[in-house]
């Protein structure tokens, strides 16, 4: 593999690219409106290392749908989805989606000046997890996720329960509940946030029977009291796949509150705050226009740094 005089694979030289986040997690984006810049899985992990590269838990890649087969099947039902989020994890693999990446691709398309969107308007994105609305508000964005569905439906139901996970400084192995939300996550509830704190996200947990694709791992802490003000309150920490622990995963924010709200029962609220490392996420069950209930997610975005690879 030829390297530039950066040290980064040749193939990247003269990447245009911004540098956001969406409550810690971190991106790196590239726009790419006709589709002439696939980089290799060599090439995003290279530039995600945060040793050797720009650093990122992952990259967007902002291209128009109809120039990418997932797209261009989004835009048969969709044909206002004109933009599609090319999504890799922090080591080149596809993901079919990132819930707080979605929010910083929008936020990177507005600042390019590629879409124009006022608060309360509202943008369809293709994603290879389906079509994604978001709407701008007044503190930042709200995406509507779509509908979650449980991985394994039969265990669910039956036990609350569906795999069991190990994590380093976990003593003892715990019960997980897997939940699909467009990409697969594994939440396990632990009794305190000290618990939370001492659980080593260094090392990928272990989780028995892994979902096909594998799955991103969400620890999670009720509060207590679980609501506050009619919103359910709790507290995660979350290791994705391809990418390790991070500061903030907004899907696995949605995952945890459909599993805390299932444990809890009737009568469990359908607003919760989810607390992450990098700041506080807002999650919301609606009904969908498929007549099946979807989850909401809101949050922030931000763009810190923009710039030109060598």
């Amino acid at each position: 593999m030829a390297l530039s005089a950066s040290g980064l694979p040749s193939s990247l030289a003269g990447l245009t690219f911004a540098k956001g986040h969406g409550t810690g997690n971190d991106f790196i984006l590239t726009a790419d409106p006709d589709g002439l810049r696939d980089l290799s899985a060599a090439d995003v992990a290279a530039i995600c290392d945060r040793h050797s590269g720009i650093g990122a838990d992952g990259f967007i890649r902002a291209v128009r749908s109809e120039h990418l087969p997932e797209g261009q099947a989004v835009l048969q039902t969709n044909p206002d989805a004109l933009w599609f989020m090319d999504y890799r994890n922090g080591d080149g693999s596809i993901s079919e989606m990132c819930g707080n990446g979605v929010r910083v691709f929008v936020h990177f398309l507005l600042e390019e000046g590629l879409v124009q969107l006022a608060p309360g308007d509202v943008l369809p994105i293709g994603t290879r997890a389906g079509l994604k609305t978001v709407t701008r508000t007044d503190t930042g964005y709200a995406v509507d996720m779509g509908p979650w569905e449980f991985i394994f439906p039969d265990h669910a139901a039956a036990k609350a329960m569906d795999t069991v996970v190990n994590a380093g400084g976990l003593e003892v192995p715990r019960p997980g509940l897997s939940v699909s939300m467009g990409n697969p996550h594994t939440v396990v509830a632990l009794a305190e946030l000290s618990e939370l704190a001492a659980t080593d996200l260094a090392k990928a947990p272990s989780v028995e029977p892994v979902p096909a694709n594998g799955t991103n791992v969400e620890f999670v802490v009720p509060a207590e009291p679980l609501v506050l003000d009619g919103v359910g309150q709790l507290t995660m920490r979350v290791h994705e796949r391809g990418v390790g622990e991070t500061r903030s995963c907004g899907t696995g924010a949605c995952a945890a509150a459909v599993a805390t709200r299932f444990w809890a029962g009737a009568g469990a609220p359908d607003a919760w705050h989810v607390r992450v490392p990098g700041g506080e996420l807002g999650v919301r069950f609606l009904a969908g226009p498929d007549g099946r209930e979807h989850v909401e997610l809101s949050g922030p975005a931000v763009l810190v740094a923009r710039g030109t690879l060598l």
